[in-house]
């Protein structure tokens, strides 16, 4: 579907196709219901052609000093156009970061005309917003699959909303709708939420399935500190972010020096990866994220012309033009009841009303159209049968490209790194003993051969039956018993010898250790008498 990512020919007809059939599916069904009733003056503008084509983005958002910008540098393993990182405020701009072949800055009034991008419509937010909006490009590889939006760190109280200039939230919930990910930065060391980053937060509601939460800097407290820290952080995101489920935390230390505290070295690993796969996922998902932001679409498109519609009809034909308007104006929530209780509609899918409120005042209601029901049974038709198709070419799609990440360089190339001993958990769990010379079940003979004696092995052997009695005792389930058994039984004659009985204690080490167990056993764990055997 997206020219920015490597694919095999066939793959890039299919893809070709999905993308297309978007395009022509929105311009064609949704635009001129959205047109008709002038929805883009109250919610989103038209969609370009280049929102469909962009690459997957990731918002940063997070008061200032949390690591935003050094986050971005942590990925890309490299410096971008206009960094700036320091304990004080430093990025007080908006800056894409993006992929070109050559490293430059593009300003934000040069950005906004570009037909290659997809920011034009940020230009109504005015000269205030676009000179301190701009895009760093960069020849990273990173950059080659996603692209990446740093944000104005956060100050606390009233001055800094004022003092901006622009439209803030505005701006952010702009980027909001388009991004695939939207990712909160917090400081290990200031939880507090500022009036203006509770605001901020409140713009980017009804976008929770794209927000992670990032605990940066969690290498600058001790174990228990950070278990408080952890516990304040969630109590606070529970009142501000106002869902029934449990925000997903990264917790890390996202940049390139020494952790002052790593008794949680492991944690951090683990949290490390976790962030990782979830960013490299979003290629693979974002023809499913632009159908949804489609459907949504679609949905609030359906609202909107019923509710102009209500309004339109409320209308006098000749006098009191004004004071009607008003009243209506003021009495939305009689309307949205009206709509709610007349078309079937969730009184979720209906757009804020106080916002609502404040363009209704700037619009003629006489120039509101009535209902038209074929428009609307256009867009219907398209939701049942043209994004059922949709999603149907889109499994396709994802079979085709190819199998590897599609995230590739900077700090990601540690997701997939089998090579050094610095890999994640490489000599650790399974991967333990890899490339060593002696097998590594050799170092608890000591303990396992006595044991393996004490069950009176017939002909240097014991029976499935007696090797039960003894790893049992590990308290493992069945399941993951028999799948031990399995690995260690390697030549398959429903017998153990004492290698292989070292091998069977070896993995039920590993296990208890918290690793998983592989699904084939790796070369190196090979009992040595039977790689002889090969």
């Amino acid at each position: 579907m997206f020219s920015w990512l490597k694919r095999e020919p066939k793959t890039e007809e299919v893809v070709e196709n999905v993308l297309g059939e978007l395009k022509k599916i929105y311009r064609s069904k949704l635009l001129p219901l959205e047109e008709h009733y002038n929805f883009h003056d109250f919610h989103s503008p038209k969609l370009e052609d280049s929102d469909f084509d962009a690459k997957p983005m990731i918002l940063l958002v997070g008061q200032y000093s949390t690591g935003k910008t050094t986050f971005i540098r942590y990925l890309l393993e490299r410096d971008f156009p206009g960094i700036r990182i320091g304990p004080e405020p430093t990025t007080d701009r908006f800056i894409a970061v993006m992929y070109d072949d050559k490293e430059g800055m593009i300003p934000g009034n040069a950005l906004v005309v570009d037909p290659k991008k997809q920011f034009r419509p940020l230009e109504k937010y005015g000269n205030a917003f676009l000179n301190r909006f701009q895009c760093s490009t960069v020849p990273s590889p990173v950059l080659r699959a996603i692209s990446i939006v740093d944000t104005p760190g956060i100050l606390s109280g009233e001055k800094q909303r004022v003092d901006r200039g622009y439209d803030f939230t505005g701006v952010l919930e702009w980027f909001a709708e388009r991004v695939d990910r939207i990712i909160l930065l917090f400081d290990a060391h200031k939880l507090d939420i500022s009036d203006e980053f509770r605001r901020s937060i409140e713009a980017l509601r009804g976008h929770d399935d794209k927000i992670r939460i990032v605990l940066n800097k969690a290498d600058m407290i001790d174990h228990q500190q950070l278990m408080r820290v952890y516990g304040a952080l969630m109590w606070s995101l529970g009142k501000v972010l106002q869902t029934p489920e449990v925000a997903r935390v990264y917790i890390g230390s996202f940049w390139d020096q020494p952790l002052r505290y790593d008794v949680n070295r492991r944690l951090f690993e683990d949290e490390e990866q976790d962030l990782f796969r979830d960013l490299q996922s979003l290629p693979r998902n974002a023809a499913l994220r632009k159908l949804n932001d489609l459907i949504k679409r679609a949905r609030l498109a359906k609202v909107h012309a019923y509710l102009i519609s209500e309004l339109r009809k409320e209308m006098p034909q000749m006098f009191g033009k004004d004071s009607k308007k008003k009243e209506l104006i003021k009495n939305l929530g009689t309307i949205y009841d009206r709509v709610c209780r007349e078309h079937q509609v969730s009184i979720g899918d209906l757009p804020d009303i106080k916002k609502m409120q404040e363009v209704l005042a700037n619009q003629d209601f006489t120039k509101f159209h009535s209902l038209k029901m074929s428009l609307l049974e256009v867009v219907d038709r398209m939701l049942a049968i043209d994004i059922a198709r949709l999603m149907g070419m889109i499994p396709q799609e994802e079979m085709q490209l190819v199998s590897e990440p599609l995230v590739k360089g900077g700090a990601f190339d540690g997701v997939e790194d089998v090579l050094s001993p610095f890999g994640y958990r490489k000599g650790e769990g399974i991967d333990a003993g890899y490339g060593e010379v002696d097998w590594i079940c050799n170092r608890d003979r000591a303990r396992t051969d006595p044991i393996f004696e004490s069950l009176q092995p017939i002909d240097g052997k014991i029976s499935g039956a007696a090797a039960k009695s003894e790893l049992i005792k590990s308290k493992l389930p069945n399941n993951v018993l028999s799948k031990i058994w399995k690995l260690s039984d390697y030549d398959q004659d429903g017998f153990l010898d004492i290698e292989e009985f070292a091998l069977a204690m070896h993995l039920i080490n590993v296990k208890m250790d918290g690793n998983e167990l592989p699904t084939a056993l790796p070369t190196h764990l090979v009992p040595p008498s039977k790689r002889r055997a090969d």
